[in-house]
């Protein structure tokens, strides 16, 4: 026997106790929605990054339908609030994320007007997201959607008078958008899309829009898919084209944010920036960046992020990277205090954006002798190593690879 709908309220059990009788009784059906509904309206209204959506599901159970009432009402809740922070029906990319992701852009959520019966569930739901990730998430849909061009060749908020784009001008400033990779890289492990990544959020705070307009990845499943910090780091140009790709990107900027002292506390963080093109190396840069007194570690990520983007934006003093139809090999020894401490330097050298290659050829308690195949020449490379704090000095036979100052004061 298939029950009625019983009307609940959410949050409160006088719903349900006057279940029954709502049914017979339309006035009291009409007021419980209107109590029921209004909180859930008034939190919409004052949470700029809320929506409320009717549901509606029929499944085997009550239970099933419930949960693909709520999977299918916080997926078009968020399209709906993208659209409304993005200027309108249509005017975003349609959402490439699987249920788990949507979940956890959702902060909290309200229930109202609960009807069910053994097979069939309805309500009303207001889903609140997380503002952070939201701001995000529609900043990579407008970086990705191209303006509207309506009947007669001219894009939206033009007339056919309009001078065509100057090169050099607005054409380069759409082409700056580009896809960022915050890797945090702290007490000796480097994390991208793991908790906690204090880098990574400060860069969710970074503007939308300006001369950078970074694009930050959600880390959903085709991002973690796509590249994790250790290809982020060095470079692994499949990896870099595919989250680019999956982000509506094309540039990758690979931002490794190393603090020096505690994290919360830190006396200042060493930036490391790589830009990719394509895939490949187009510039990078190393940028340290001093603690103010009692700067707390979040806010100095902060000021980190904004010097980028506004450093980024006005023209790097580019440390290009040319000569990448040169390749060469040479052996180093490299003093180390066990074998933790070469895990650590092996992952620094992997992220060095000319090292393409290093091969373990002996190893000891106080020293590793490698074989580093690189591009480039020689004097680049040592510029290279120079912004991992490394010095590749010339010995007889071999090279050695000395840590300088700045490294020996961590």
């Amino acid at each position: 026997m298939t029950l009625p709908l019983v009307p609940a309220c959410a949050g409160t059990r006088i719903g349900r106790r006057l279940a029954n009788a709502a049914w017979s009784m339309p006035l009291l059906v009409v007021m419980a929605l209107l109590l029921c509904i209004a909180p859930s309206a008034r939190a919409d209204d004052a949470d700029p990054f809320a929506a409320t959506v009717v549901v509606d599901a029929t499944a085997d159970n009550v239970a099933k339908a419930r949960e693909t009432a709520r999977t299918d009402g916080q997926r078009r809740a968020l399209t709906a609030l993208v659209e409304r922070l993005s200027g309108g029906a249509g005017s975003a990319k349609p959402l490439k994320l699987d249920d788990k992701a949507i979940t956890n852009l959702v902060a909290n959520f309200e229930v109202a007007n609960e009807r069910m019966s053994a097979v069939r569930y309805t309500a009303v739901y207001t889903f609140h997201f997380r503002p952070a990730d939201i701001k995000r998430l529609v900043g990579n849909a407008a970086a990705a959607t191209p303006a509207a061009t309506p009947p007669g060749g001219s894009p939206a908020g033009t007339t056919a008078s309009s001078p065509p784009a100057v090169p050099g001008k607005a054409s380069d400033q759409a082409a700056k958008s580009v896809v960022v990779l915050p890797v945090y890289d702290a007490g000796g492990q480097a994390k991208l899309w793991d908790d906690p990544n204090p880098w990574r959020e400060a860069w969710d705070q970074a503007p939308l829009a300006g001369a950078l307009q970074p694009v930050i990845p959600l880390g959903d499943a085709g991002d973690i898919a796509a590249v994790d910090a250790v290809k982020a780091k060095s470079g692994d140009a499949a990896a870099l084209a595919a989250v680019a790709k999956h982000n509506g990107g094309g540039d990758v900027l690979v931002a490794i944010a190393a603090p020096r002292g505690p994290p919360d506390h830190p006396s200042g963080v060493d930036v490391t920036l790589r830009r990719y093109r394509t895939g490949q190396p187009a510039e990078s840069r190393s940028l340290p960046i001093a603690a103010n007194p009692g700067e707390a570690g979040d806010a100095l990520l902060r000021r980190a992020v904004a010097a980028i983007v506004a450093d980024t934006g006005s023209g790097w003093k580019k440390e290009t990277v040319p000569g990448y139809d040169q390749q060469g090999s040479l052996t180093a020894v490299l003093a180390i205090n066990g074998l933790d401490d070469w895990v650590h330097m092996r992952e620094r050298l992997a992220g060095v954006p000319t090292v393409r290659k290093i091969a373990l050829d002996s190893l000891s308690r106080q020293e590793a002798t490698i074989e580093i195949g690189y591009v480039g020449s020689v004097d680049q490379l040592k510029t290279a190593l120079g912004a991992i704090n490394l010095d590749l000095v010339r010995g007889d036979p071999l090279w050695r690879l000395t840590r300088n100052g700045a490294d020996r004061a961590q």
